[in-house]
């Protein structure tokens, strides 16, 4: 059914030849190629079985232009090994899905400006819709990212500058409440498994945890940078946890938490009899650890679909957004057995 080209290569089946094998018209196929619903459903059938037994493949770019939507988002990432970035992947995947959209995802090995502009581009030449930047890092060579104009863009975990939608869990107050619950508990001083200094998120809990202690009149002790890994969480600890002064100690996400618990069981010092630990994240194995781990929740699939929200309304503006500035998410403490009043 399908012509055989000059050049001796057959000529890919069209919507024409599909209607003609099924026996309907033009116009069934187009509506079937566009997952419109105004076709019942046994034509459906039909339109489909021919267009798998001729081979064809509805045209993308041809679709696209009619509509001005090519229904594909692009994601840019500095990293995908960290627990929250995987989980914010996966709320802003589910929520494309739900819209019928695809996702280009571009991991950046380099934490720079010209990374970051290129990979856009790169995005903007596969013809996206919009960008979400997961951008948790600063950049070695700027302190704010700068794009070119074009596509619609939110920005999730950072200090965008002005300019960009953003949408971010709320550190400070997650921070403030792990910190302020182990004041409560009576511990006269708060020690923190801080994440990386390039990290946003992690200088925020930074930030927030020093300002807690110095509102209950307490200055903060020297601050202990880890890479967000439990080996860095148990490395910081064997260090800390010789001090039989330090009773309480605030880690940054649950997996430097987990290497604190560990140097701390290796020690002898009974948690939270001696030394009662905080997390952050609520990770699904928080509560299966050894005890049960006291941490702060993010709620990463809001974070996602917000994300999603906000680009999907500067999508239907046309690019243009009409509701600028940041989206905060709360946070929230889940107390569980890592935490306990503080001995005398």
């Amino acid at each position: 059914m399908t012509d055989t080209l000059k050049s001796g290569r057959r000529r890919p089946p069209s919507m024409a030849d599909v209607a003609q094998h099924a026996g309907v018209s033009s116009q069934t196929v187009s509506r079937v190629s566009n997952g419109l619903t105004n076709v019942d459903e046994s034509t459906r059938d039909r339109v489909l079985a021919s267009m798998q037994a001729l081979g064809y493949r509805p045209n993308g770019a041809a679709r696209a232009l009619k509509s001005g939507r090519f229904n594909s988002i692009g994601v840019i990432m500095f990293t995908l090994g960290t627990f929250g970035n995987m989980r914010t992947l996966d709320a802003i995947a589910t929520e494309a899905a739900k819209a019928d959209y695809s996702v280009t995802l571009i991991p950046l090995v380099d934490q720079t400006q010209g990374a970051v502009t290129g990979a856009y581009r790169r995005l903007n030449d596969q013809a996206v819709d919009g960008v979400v930047i997961v951008f948790e890092a600063h950049l070695i060579d700027r302190g704010e990212i700068t794009l070119p104009p074009g596509l619609p863009v939110v920005v999730i975990d950072s200090n965008a500058g002005s300019g960009y939608a953003v949408v971010d869990n709320d550190q400070m107050e997650g921070a403030r409440l792990a910190t302020q619950h182990l004041l409560d508990l009576g511990h006269r001083q708060v020690h923190h498994i801080a994440g990386p200094t390039t990290s946003f998120s992690a200088m925020h809990r930074v930030d927030s945890w020093r300002a807690t202690l110095r509102a209950s009149g307490i200055t903060p002790p020297s601050v202990h940078h880890g890479d967000w890994s439990t080996e860095s969480g148990y490395q910081i600890t064997l260090g800390l946890a010789a001090d039989p002064t330090v009773t309480a100690i605030f880690a940054a996400n649950d997996q430097m938490a987990l290497g604190a618990m560990r140097a701390l069981h290796q020690l002898g010092r009974d948690i939270p009899g001696d030394v009662s630990v905080v997390g952050y994240d609520d990770m699904e194995e928080a509560h299966s650890f050894w005890p049960p781990l006291t941490t702060v929740r993010q709620d990463f699939h809001s974070v996602g679909r917000l994300a999603m929200s906000r680009l999907f309304e500067q999508i239907a503006a046309g690019g243009h957004s009409s509701s600028g500035g940041v989206t905060t998410v709360p946070t929230e403490l889940v107390v569980r057995e890592s935490t306990g009043v503080a001995r005398a």
